[in-house]
């Protein structure tokens, strides 16, 4: 049942252009392969990988002499390398970032068959080229999702707690929602972000067109609410669902978010030192603004049951008001690390409390006993 209805759902889900834009051939001289129509440069490597599933996967790496951040461009529904082949070259001279863009399964020449799960394995294999073949660390990808593509980005984000940053171009909140406007998650969905999103530690740029015809904007604006590490999004006026990059905002906010997680080591040796989420708040005060701007967090966080326990783990603000007195008021000792002298007086004020205490009980017992004396009285 549950290989039949993800059947379905990917022959609604997946477009891959038909025929693809390009071709792989290989250079007679050297044996490099080459993307056909495109001239050779000296700083593209064309790529292709074998995936867990059984399939062989075409990639092209881009490198920038200046690059400290490499970008994992997961691309958008009924395109191929050959139609995003001059972005990548241009996002990384903008960006100054090595860039590695990939085919899903049954996309572009890639082998086999665009599914859900797939994809993951797509992803994976880039992923695992970029570490193996080409020296990036974990903390120096920024992983980017463009429309389906947000839904390997996220698997994959969940899993990389030392990630450096994620950006989500005109996201989904999920594969049955850009159809229905449904409340909850159903089992048959396919990539579920909305339950995805709660658990991925690291700063977050969404960005999405106001106009979008294909996926709404209410997408991108209920993800960002659930990010944990929200960075300013960028909400494009007039912007539809595959135009976003030439509007001038576009590049000049995505540089602006390159430069400012690149500048933030701090994040990374945070999540060393202690666990996956906790220290990520403590050490992004930056992002903290964007937190309080929720117009639509309180019906979002209704639509599943599974995200309840991560939101829980996030939204500290809510959490510490609902606290009785007493431990409210030792968790902000411990937070603050208030000096040992304070915490004395505050444990003694709280012993004092005891005090009364007993002595009600005291008097509660001496009126039971003369309850009991006068039973005897009356008895004998």
């Amino acid at each position: 049942m549950g290989g039949m209805t993800s059947s379905m759902a990917a022959k609604f889900a997946f477009f891959p252009p038909s025929p693809p834009t390009y071709k792989v051939i290989t250079d007679e001289v050297t044996g490099l392969l080459i993307l056909s129509p495109f001239p050779h440069r000296e700083n593209v490597d064309v790529l292709k990988l074998p995936t867990r599933r059984g399939a062989d996967i075409v990639a092209i790496y881009v490198r920038h002499p200046m690059a400290t951040s490499t970008l994992l461009y997961s691309h958008g529904n009924a395109a191929d390398l050959g139609q995003m082949y001059e972005l990548f070259i241009e996002l990384s001279i903008h960006l100054r970032v090595n860039l590695m863009g990939y085919d899903y399964s049954g996309y572009g020449q890639s082998s086999g068959k665009p599914s859900e799960q797939n994809t993951y394995a797509d992803i994976e294999a880039a992923y695992k080229c970029l570490e193996e073949n080409y020296g990036a660390k974990q903390e120096e990808i920024v992983l980017y999702g463009q429309s389906v593509g947000s839904g390997p980005t996220l698997e994959l984000a969940t899993r990389l707690p030392q990630l450096r940053a994620v950006v989500l171009h005109s996201p989904i909140l999920s594969g049955l929602r850009v159809m229905y406007p449904v409340k909850r998650t159903y089992w048959f969905d396919i990539y579920k972000n909305i339950d995805k999103i709660p658990l991925v530690n690291c700063p977050v740029l969404i960005i999405h067109g106001t106009s979008d015809e294909v996926v709404d904007c209410s997408h991108g604006k209920q993800l960002w609410e659930l990010c944990r590490e929200k960075y300013e999004p960028l909400w494009i006026k007039g912007g539809n669902h595959c135009d976003l990059e030439l509007y001038p905002e576009y590049i000049r906010h995505l540089k602006k978010f390159i430069s400012t997680v690149e500048k933030a080591p701090e994040w990374i040796s945070s999540r060393r030192s202690t666990d996956r989420f906790e220290p990520s708040r403590r050490s992004t005060d930056r992002f903290e603004p964007s937190r309080r701007s929720t117009d639509c967090f309180e019906a979002s966080r209704k639509s599943t049951d599974r995200r309840e326990k991560p939101r829980q783990s996030t939204d500290r603000a809510e959490k510490l008001k609902s606290h009785e007195y007493k431990s409210n008021n030792i968790d902000r000792l411990e937070k603050l690390r208030v000096p040992f002298d304070q915490m004395e007086r505050s444990r003694r004020s709280v012993d004092c409390l005891d005090k009364p205490r007993k002595s009600v009980d005291l008097q509660m017992e001496r009126a039971r006993k003369s309850v009991d004396r006068l039973d005897r009285i009356r008895a004998g």
